[in-house]
């Protein structure tokens, strides 16, 4: 399992609004091939500030298979619009904790 970690700053007073397109796009990524997980944390400290997890079979599944489907052109239309700047993002592989 790969889990993708993203940073998302939204742009100032716009989170409402974020987490309701995010509500809409959920469908999306989780009808992809690969997809096992996903979370989506609001920060405490930094308003506007989110973090998105999202757990994958392999890595392919998200870089090639998510990006390449054809149903990515909406996620990025319903989200991508409220970033500023745009987010980084992260695999990761567990090596330690609970679930190995």
């Amino acid at each position: 399992m790969v889990l993708e970690a993203v940073t998302l700053h939204i742009r100032s007073g716009q989170s409402g609004e974020f987490e309701a397109a995010f509500n809409q796009a959920q469908p999306i990524i989780a009808s992809m091939e690969g997809y096992i997980s996903h979370d989506l944390q609001r920060c405490v400290e930094v308003k506007d500030q989110y973090l998105l997890l999202v757990r994958w079979r392999t890595i392919e599944d998200h870089t090639v298979g998510f990006r390449a489907h054809p149903d990515f052109a909406e996620w990025k239309r319903l989200l991508h619009h409220f970033y500023d700047p745009a987010p980084v993002i992260q695999h990761y592989e567990q090596v330690a904790g609970s679930g190995v």
